[in-house]
């Protein structure tokens, strides 16, 4: 259909260009239409901060095509359509004894949105959302259908892909048995005593999350997701980091509602309704923030916590929380975490557009000597030069894309300042 009214994203700080939405309800339907566009991006569950699906052209909506849930026990496997939202597929796995090795913070997002940036939850032990995927199903520039698994030499390439290669139809995932989980809040945690032993408060949990907003001296939330069964050392109860357990559930946000998050107070639950922070039932705000995030290596997580306390003036008074996590180690060549262990540095920022990114330069220069790497889906400074140098296997993800989309249908400002350089 031609845009006749604003098509926003979901925090409403970006309206997209596009001169067509258009909604395939068959893969055939959807061949046709990227086969005819001159360019052309996908429009998942709009919860990217830029411009990442943005174009002047065609967006497609995956929404109305076919939802697939395929389930093989055999293989611990699970064959998804790619506009399915987290929330959902979580759902289903559990009813079917099967689970995901982790969610992220939201699961309104869309599967294929959520593994083409690097999307992420927490523990360190768990890589990110994209480490599940098996194999990728793709319609191609020219209307082609392509399907590429771990068996091919440049699979690390298709998954974290940023949409540069084609649409995404549906992904094969690995599973596991579905599993039970504790949720536990304290606030107050001492920053001296977590950041003279960081490696034990992230050991003592499935998930930890350190939500703060960088100033004082105590943390401001920790939030401990303990899979049920798993024998820990629960320094952190015995208040060895100060602070104290909270008597009613909690919001990341001071003062906001907890009814609308996952359940606390330690009382055990499935997976699929604890690993995300929020309820798939409820929407976490109305969307009126924005969003900045950088994967730092593990060996640097002390001095860039520092770093990022040193410089709160500068940050806490226009932010509204900010979340620390851990993540595993991958292979997938533009994922924040290819090659290393790292840290996720997350800023959920008041709706000021113009002074956020004023202030981003400064704190990725401060971040610089840890080799910070943003999160595709969010505001970030840095150009695709400088992000070169950061991604080993950047220039053969270029290579990649030249090959699979040579006249650059899928191109658009955002690949051209981030990835592409022009």
């Amino acid at each position: 259909m031609k845009l006749e009214t604003k098509e926003l994203n979901w925090a409403g700080n970006l309206e997209y260009r596009a001169s067509e939405l258009l909604y395939p309800t068959s893969v055939e339907q959807l061949q046709e239409q990227v086969r005819t566009a001159s360019k052309v991006r996908v429009l998942g569950s709009r919860h990217s901060f830029n411009d990442i699906a943005d174009t002047s052209q065609t967006l497609i909506c995956l929404s109305k095509m076919p939802e697939v849930i395929e389930i093989d026990d055999q293989a611990k496997s699970v064959r998804v359509s790619g506009g399915i939202t987290y929330g959902a597929l979580a759902d289903a796995l559990h009813s079917a004894g099967f689970a995901l090795h982790n969610l992220a913070s939201l699961p309104h997002i869309s599967v294929a949105g959520a593994v083409s940036t690097g999307t992420h939850g927490s523990g360190e032990t768990h890589g990110n959302l994209a480490t599940s995927v098996s194999a990728v199903e793709l319609v191609l520039a020219d209307g082609s259908q392509l399907s590429v698994d771990r068996s091919d030499p440049e699979f690390n390439g298709y998954v974290v892909s940023l949409g540069a290669l084609g649409v995404i139809t549906h992904l094969t995932l690995d599973i596991v048995p579905s599993f039970a989980v504790q949720q536990t809040v304290y606030e107050q945690l001492s920053w001296e005593k977590v950041l003279k032993d960081f490696d034990t408060v992230q050991a003592s949990a499935y998930s930890v999350s350190l939500f703060t907003d960088w100033s004082g001296e105590l943390i401001g939330q920790t939030w401990l997701k303990r899979r049920v069964g798993d024998a820990l050392i629960d320094d952190i109860g015995q208040g060895r980091f100060g602070g104290f357990p909270a008597s009613s559930a909690m919001h990341p946000l001071p003062g906001a509602d907890g009814v609308i998050c996952s359940e606390q107070l330690g009382v055990a639950g499935p997976w699929s309704d604890r690993l995300s922070h929020f309820r798939m039932d409820f929407m976490p705000s109305a969307g009126a923030e924005l969003q900045t995030e950088y994967l730092v290596p593990r060996e640097y997580a002390v001095q860039a916590i520092t770093a990022m306390r040193e410089l709160s003036s500068v940050i806490t008074p226009l932010l509204l929380v900010a979340e620390v996590r851990t993540i595993a180690a991958d292979e997938l060549w533009l994922s924040g975490n290819y090659g290393r262990d790292g840290i996720a540095l997350h800023f959920t920022w008041k709706p000021q557009q113009t002074a956020v990114e004023a202030i981003l330069p400064e704190i990725e220069s401060v971040l610089a000597p840890f080799s910070a790497r943003p999160h595709w889906g969010k505001l970030f400074a840095a150009t695709a030069t400088e992000l070169e140098a950061l991604y080993p296997k950047f220039t053969d993800f270029i290579e990649l894309t030249q090959r699979l989309d040579p006249a650059g249908k899928f191109r658009n400002e955002f690949l051209d300042r981030k990835v592409f350089g022009a």
